[in-house]
């Protein structure tokens, strides 16, 4: 986490960091500037934010690459399959904190 806390404060940081779970491990190569800290610790919850929204993506594009067939152009595609993938697309809208993911609930696929 921290190595991802990093970045997304300075894209082009170069460090060494031993343990990914401690702050003091971290070691700053080729005259990068040090970040402090309480910096990198306020970067936390955004890096926990990305990793609970990759998840919940993942989740859903498989859902959609298992109902891909459907859109074929040889295929005519019912409302409730459209309507069902349209959900899938718009799963992520609106989420902003890690417990309105963890809280976000898959659309029933048709005729479950």
């Amino acid at each position: 986490m921290i190595e991802k806390a990093i970045l997304k404060i300075n894209p082009n940081a170069i460090f060494y960091c031993a343990d990914n779970n401690d702050l003091d491990s971290i070691k700053w190569l080729d005259g990068t500037t040090p970040i402090p800290k309480a910096d990198i610790e306020a970067k936390f919850s955004a890096v926990e934010l990305d990793y609970a929204l990759n998840n919940l993506r993942e989740k859903r594009n498989n859902f959609l690459k298992e109902t891909d067939y459907l859109a074929l152009s040889d295929v005519t595609m019912s409302d409730e399959w459209k309507t069902y993938r349209q959900a899938l697309r718009d799963l992520t809208s609106g989420l902003d904190t890690v417990a309105k993911i963890e809280a976000k609930e898959f659309p029933t696929k048709p005729g479950e």
